[in-house]
């Protein structure tokens, strides 16, 4: 019997109940200090049936912050909130991995300590503009790192890891992709380098190995999945060859015994998807996490088809806290409200009902 949405799935060290995924979503609603709070509890508790939650994106040190109110794991006041959060996930039978951060360019002076410039890979300036806490800004033209300099930035990610590990989670997921440092370095787009970390495809992907086996050091690979996003061009990124820059990035990602691999599997601006993802998932060869779009039918369809391991959702985790039940049951959605998607109070956030309610 082929399995579906509901089936159980192994994944690293953990056992899925069914192969729902909550996608990571920022929300913008961490306290000061980037420090979770209590409706941020409330929050995962009210969706903790999901086979798996990965939490929003959480900065690993004050230079990878790139909004406001968005949560780090690099202080004892970030780890402890995060505590908070793995007890009453776990408590209500859940599963819970942090999704580790650095957005390198996309930052502005106004997030970074002492005014900095943010970095990048190069001093290359993104179109658009940086959502601060006094409104959108011009992004600026970042900072390129030095060779020197990046291998603190990998010690981070490490320390990150430690720190996620004392808050409880179940494991961790690296973000590389949606545009953000990791994604910069990969993309040739944004990746002018001509030192070690750039040029060919294996340089380009080097930071990306460098963290991976930093964060693996720590916790073990069975405990770590990768976010990639090969064709989003959100947040001014691309590059010339994405399926060869991607097909060589999961193929390397596939020596590390992840606990799975997941992939955005479309442009998120345009919609476009034009990538053959099955390639992507043969090269890596593990657990393999479709996102971006997915309803109920293409959840299903992928399962069964063998494309996807698991699907993750986002938008329909916003509206749905419930949604595994609704799924099951065939049972209508709530209308997820845009105007709350991002900052706020428990609006929007904790009080969509459940079935029955």
């Amino acid at each position: 019997m082929k399995p579906d949405l509901f089936s159980p799935l192994t994944v690293g060290r953990l056992d899925l109940p069914n192969r729902i995924i909550m996608a990571p979503l920022t929300r913008n609603r961490a306290a000061e200090g980037n420090v979770p709070q209590a409706m941020n509890v409330e929050y995962y508790r009210q969706r903790a049936t999901a086979g798996l939650i990965i939490t929003e994106a959480t900065q690993i040190s004050p230079q990878g912050v790139g909004y406001p109110a968005t949560p780090g794991i690099h202080s004892e006041a970030q780890v402890a909130g995060w505590q908070n959060v793995t007890r009453a996930v776990h408590e209500h039978g859940g599963r819970i991995f942090l999704q580790l951060w650095h957005v390198g360019r996309i930052s502005h002076p106004s997030l970074q300590p002492d005014a900095a410039l943010p970095v990048a890979p190069s001093a290359i300036r993104p179109a658009g503009e940086a959502f601060t806490y006094t409104g959108m800004q011009a992004f600026v033209t970042p900072r390129a790192l030095g060779e020197d300099e990046i291998p603190v930035i990998v010690e981070q990610y490490a320390q990150a890891t430690r720190n996620a590990i004392e808050a409880g989670f179940d494991g961790v997921e690296i973000h590389a992709a949606n545009g953000y440092l990791i994604d910069q370095f990969l993309r040739d787009g944004t990746n002018h380098r001509t030192d070690a970390y750039g040029g060919t495809q294996d340089k380009r992907a080097r930071f990306l190995q460098e963290v991976t086996t930093a964060v693996c050091g720590v916790i073990g690979g069975d405990r770590v999945g990768v976010r990639l996003s090969p064709e989003n061009s959100f947040n001014d990124i691309q590059d010339s060859s994405p399926q060869e820059t991607f097909n060589h990035a999961a193929g390397l990602l596939g020596g590390f015994g992840l606990a799975y691999l997941h992939v955005v599997e479309s442009d998120m601006i345009s919609g476009k998807r034009s990538l053959e993802y099955g390639q992507i998932r043969a090269a890596f060869g593990g657990n393999y996490m479709a996102n971006c779009n997915y309803d109920l039918a293409r959840a299903q369809q992928a399962i069964q088809s063998g494309a996807a391991d698991m699907v993750s959702f986002g938008t329909l985790y916003i509206a749905n806290p419930d949604l595994v039940e609704r799924f099951r049951k065939g049972a209508a959605l709530n209308t997820p409200d845009p105007d709350t998607f991002y900052g706020g109070d428990e609006h929007g956030y904790t009080d969509y009902p459940f079935l029955g309610q």
